[in-house]
C-alpha cells in the first residue's frame, strides 16, 4: 500500500509540472512559433518576475521565439526538476546548480556546450573561472555559468573608526582586531560567526589562508594527498578559530544563522561580517553606504587567500528539440549587459571580465573587493568535492562537530581526526 502511494504522489508531481508547463509539446505553439520551454530552480518572486521581462525582451527581438517559464516554489524545484528529465518531459533551457551537475551528468541528461561556446563571441571576454566552473564535470561543459557567489570581508568602517582599529590586511590582523573590539566590554564583539547552516562555508575561507597548500580540485585535500587540516599548519589554524569565538564572538553566535550574522553587523555589535555580495540587499534601508566598506579576504601566513565559490547557470538537456534556438536565448540571457542588470537586481557576481572594467557599479564601490580577488594572484580558488557523495551529508558533520570543539567538549586533534575519518583520509 506504501509503495502504491508513493508511484501515486510521484505521478501527481509529474502531472502537475506538465501542467505548469502547458501541454508539454515542445516543437511548435499553435502560433507555428517554436516553442521553448526553460525550468527555473533558484525561484523567488523578484526573481522570476525579472527572468520573466528579460524573456519579454528576447521574444521582442526573435518574433519566431516563445518561451514558457516554470518557476516551481523554491524548496520543490530541485526535485521537480529531477523527477521531469527523469520522465524525460521536453525541457529546452534548465537551471543548473553546481552541486546538481554531477548527478544530470551522470543521469545522461544534459547536452555539451562545447560547440556552442566555442563559436561564442563573448568566450574570450569570459572570466577564467567561468569557464573552469563550466568545466567541472568530465572538463566538459555541460553548463553556462551565468553568475557566482564568492566571499568577501565587510566591515564596518564606522565602529573601527570609533575605536581607532584598522582595517586587517591580513588574518592575523582580522584575529586580534576581532579580539581587541571584544575586549571593550558593553556587549561589543568583532566578528560575526555563523554558528549553523553550511557554515563550512566561510569556516574554511576563513582558516585556509593560515593552512595552505590545498589542492584546488579539492578544497579538502592539500597538494601532498593528505586531509588539508592534517599538519602542523592545520592544527594551528583550528586552534586559532577556537580562540577566535572565546575572545572574538559572541558567545550566542554558535548558534547563529544568515539572519543573526546580519542582525549583528547591523547592529554593529560584530563589525567584522563575511558574505556574498547578494548580502547587499539584507542592509537596504538599515545601513548607509558610509558606514560599511568591502574588503577582499585578508590574506594568511601562507601567502593567499583560498577562496571557494558558487554558481549555477543554464544547461540544455539532450531532449531538447531545439538546442540551437535555446542557445540563442541562452547566449541573449548571458551577454555582458543582460548579465550585469540581473546580478545588479539579484545580487551575485557578473561571469564577464568587461563587466567589471566598464561598469562602475562593479568596478568601483564595494564590489572592487570581489574584482580584487578575481586578478590578484595571491587569490587561488579551490573546489569542494561536490562529486564526492559524502558532500550532501558534510554540512551537518561539520557543525555538530565544530560547535562540540568550540564548546570545549572536543580536542582539536580529536576533531581533526574525525573530519580527516570522514572524507577517508
Amino acid at each position: 500500500m506504501k509503495k502504491l502511494t508513493s508511484m501515486l504522489l510521484v505521478f501527481a508531481l509529474a502531472a502537475s509540472i506538465v501542467f505548469a508547463g502547458g501541454s508539454g509539446e515542445a516543437a511548435s505553439s499553435d502560433s507555428g512559433k517554436v516553442k521553448l520551454t526553460f525550468f527555473e530552480t533558484m525561484t523567488s518572486p523578484a526573481r522570476t518576475q525579472y527572468i520573466q521581462e528579460m524573456i519579454d525582451r528576447y521574444e521582442a527581438e526573435n518574433p519566431n521565439i516563445e518561451i514558457e517559464l516554470i518557476s516551481p516554489p523554491y524548496e520543490q524545484s530541485d526535485s521537480k526538476l529531477t523527477m521531469t528529465l527523469n520522465s524525460n518531459q521536453p525541457l529546452d533551457i534548465i537551471e543548473t546548480r553546481d552541486y546538481t551537475l554531477k548527478q544530470f551528468v551522470n543521469n545522461g541528461w544534459l547536452r555539451d556546450l562545447s560547440g556552442y561556446i566555442d563559436s561564442w563571441e563573448e568566450k574570450d571576454n569570459l572570466l577564467p573561472l567561468t569557464l573552469d566552473a563550466a568545466r567541472t564535470v568530465d572538463d566538459i561543459p555541460y553548463l553556462m555559468p551565468q553568475f557566482f557567489y564568492v566571499k568577501a570581508l565587510l566591515v564596518r568602517t564606522d565602529i573601527l573608526d570609533k575605536y581607532g582599529i584598522e582595517i586587517p590586511t591580513n588574518l592575523d590582523e582580522f584575529y586580534a582586531a576581532c579580539k581587541e573590539l571584544t575586549s571593550k566590554g558593553n556587549g561589543q564583539y568583532g566578528y560575526a560567526l555563523r554558528g549553523k547552516s553550511n557554515i563550512f562555508k566561510i569556516f574554511d575561507v576563513l582558516i585556509a589562508g593560515n593552512v595552505g597548500n590545498i589542492n584546488p580540485e579539492n578544497f579538502y585535500e592539500s597538494n601532498d594527498g593528505k586531509f588539508w587540516l592534517d599538519s602542523e599548519a592545520g592544527r594551528k589554524a583550528l586552534a586559532e578559530y577556537v580562540d577566535l569565538y572565546k575572545n572574538g564572538c559572541p558567545p550566542d553566535s554558535i548558534n547563529w544563522g544568515y539572519n543573526e550574522q546580519i542582525n549583528g553587523f547591523v547592529s554593529g555589535i560584530t563589525p567584522f561580517l563575511i558574505q556574498d555580495p547578494d548580502v547587499f540587499s539584507a542592509f537596504e534601508g538599515q545601513l548607509d553606504p558610509s558606514q560599511y566598506t568591502v574588503v577582499p579576504i585578508p590574506v594568511g601566513t601562507s601567502g593567499y587567500r583560498y577562496l571557494e565559490y558558487g554558481f549555477n547557470g543554464p544547461s540544455i538537456p539532450v531532449s531538447s528539440e531545439h538546442p540551437d534556438e535555446a542557445w540563442d536565448f541562452i547566449e541573449f540571457m548571458l551577454s555582458p549587459e543582460e548579465g550585469a542588470a540581473f546580478c545588479k537586481m539579484y545580487g551575485p557576481l557578473p561571469v564577464h571580465e568587461s563587466v567589471y572594467n566598464d561598469d562602475p557599479y562593479f568596478s568601483s564601490g564595494n564590489y572592487t573587493a570581489w574584482s580584487e580577488e578575481f586578478n590578484s594572484p595571491e587569490t587561488i580558488f579551490a573546489m569542494y568535492p561536490l562529486d564526492d557523495p559524502k558532500y550532501p551529508g558534510w554540512a551537518q558533520l561539520h557543525e555538530t562537530t565544530l560547535q562540540a570543539l568550540l564548546l570545549g567538549e572536543s580536542t582539536v586533534d580529536e576533531t581533526i581526526e574525525i573530519w580527516a575519518d570522514y572524507w577517508g583520509y
